[in-house]
């Protein structure tokens, strides 16, 4: 299938098709005798593989381990587990910092009388040198 109808059957977009081919994330397509590039069943699954894991917020570098795991039927699972688990903790330290930074915000929010007034908090702390 043509570029377009792998993005419609993967879920990716063809400019990130090409991307992802360009950065050797998914291998060069076959091309067809017009030179247009032709996908199969096994390049389909690989990018909604792709996909799926960039929803989960995976780096491409981490993707393009986990893809390399995917593919050794000889992995040891504990190396993926240490992968997602990995993840996971980046994924928490992530949502702790924008809850403080929620928190923050809030907080400043509540001290700012969002009147006709010029002073405001929020742009005094925004200010602030540390």
């Amino acid at each position: 299938m043509k570029i377009g109808e792998a993005a419609r059957a993967s879920g990716v977009t063809a400019k990130m098709i090409r991307h992802y081919e360009a950065i050797g994330l998914l291998p060069p397509a076959s091309r067809s005798e017009a030179n247009y590039r032709d996908y199969g069943e096994a390049e389909i699954h690989a990018l909604r593989f792709i996909r799926r894991a960039r929803d989960l917020g995976f780096s491409l570098h981490e993707i393009a381990s986990l893809l390399a795991l995917w593919g050794d039927r000889h992995r040891a699972s504990a190396e993926v587990k240490r992968l997602a688990l990995a993840h996971v903790e980046a994924l928490e330290a992530k949502a702790r910092d924008l809850s403080a930074m929620a928190a923050t915000l809030r907080h400043l929010a509540a001290h700012c009388h969002g009147d006709s007034r010029p002073d405001c908090p929020i742009l005094d702390e925004l200010a602030r040198s540390n």
